[in-house]
């Protein structure tokens, strides 16, 4: 209910919960050091990939480039949402008062489907380089490659940028969300709200789907090459085999933590009778696991640069030394210098 009779605006539901229960849920402590270690994890990949793009091969310079718009994404995200959510938490201010034009609201929103959608998309984006890497080593030309990763990142963002911007177009709503500290879209039952909805669960569904595809395919292409008749000439690099370890890791991550929270949107919105009132009022326990999943999914900024940082070879050879005895292998593409001395 809303008090005192007051009308509320286009971004606000109603909701019933007491100030108490709401100093029992947000905790500005919690939140603090959640954003704080996601910080840190992601500056301590920043300064990783820093060092380990000098010297670094094409392709691995390539895929290095996409890693690093990953971890950036990762780190923006975890500022810009933690900013606003810890002072949420730390003051329990109404927002109702503090953002009564809804444009926090709006903003935090974009915000919200921007940064959760990146990392799915890079990590498609990042797939699909490492199948056309393996697979078809010389469709691409490498000098253009880390120009053409960075073009990618871009269209990764300008993309998700776009899909968060439809609200504020018209389709779809971005609202306040329980227990009041965070703005979302809308689980509602009008068209727009159904249709934005399924967009962004099917985007990033279908993102998750073509990454487990593209690495399924050039995880078996990389053991066929190293176990195949001509392994002695063509096993695939150690940077190679890092890479994709490194891609599957953060593919597991994505899905992990952010399925269940599609599923749940997808579920919601074509629910009959509706799960929301026509009011705009969820359950509680719709409220709650929306919550959860959310949580969930937060936590995909924070493992993704340990992916990074702990899949590498350096790391991998201190806990495996056997490893590092093993003879240097070679590309997966085939030696020219050897053909023209065969030649």
């Amino acid at each position: 209910m809303w008090p005192n009779g007051t009308s509320p605006g286009p971004c606000f539901r109603p909701t019933n919960i007491t100030l108490e229960e709401r100093r029992l849920i947000a905790s500005p402590w919690f939140a603090a050091s959640f954003c704080l270690v996601g910080l840190a994890s992601n500056l301590l990949a920043l300064s990783v990939l820093a060092g380990a793009r000098q010297g670094s091969s094409y392709a691995r310079s390539s895929f290095l480039t996409f890693l690093c718009g990953l971890v950036l994404t990762d780190f923006m995200g975890l500022l810009v949402t933690g900013v606003i959510v810890v002072s949420q938490h730390a003051i329990l201010f109404d927002w109702r008062a503090v953002d009564p034009s809804c444009r926090l609201c709006q903003f935090m929103g974009v915000v919200m489907v921007f940064f959760g959608l990146c990392p799915l998309l890079l990590g498609a984006a990042m797939a699909s380089e490492r199948y056309l890497g393996i697979t078809r080593p010389f469709s691409r030309p490498a000098v253009a490659s880390q120009r053409r990763a960075w073009a990618t990142v871009g269209l990764v963002w300008a993309s998700a940028l776009a899909l968060g911007l439809l609200p504020l177009l018209g389709v779809g709503r971005y609202t306040v969300q329980y227990p009041g500290s965070w703005c979302f879209l809308t689980l509602g039952a009008q068209p727009g709200d159904v249709a934005f909805g399924l967009l962004f669960t099917l985007l990033g569904s279908l993102s998750v789907g073509l990454s487990f595809l593209l690495n399924t395919i050039s995880v078996a292409t990389l053991c066929h090459v190293y176990h195949g008749q001509e392994a002695a000439q063509q096993r695939p690099r150690d940077c190679e085999v890092e890479m994709m370890a490194q891609l599957m890791g953060i593919m597991v991550v994505a899905s992990i933590c952010w399925m269940p929270l599609l599923v749940f949107i997808a579920q919601t919105v074509l629910r009959s009778p509706p799960a929301m009132s026509p009011t705009g009022q969820l359950s509680r326990a719709a409220e709650q696991q929306l919550l959860i999943y959310l949580r969930v999914a937060t936590w995909n900024q924070i493992l993704d640069p340990w992916v990074y940082i702990l899949f590498r070879r350096a790391v991998i050879r201190r806990l495996h030394p056997r490893l590092s005895a093993r003879p240097r292998s070679l590309s997966l593409q085939p030696q020219l210098t050897q053909r023209r001395t065969v030649q």
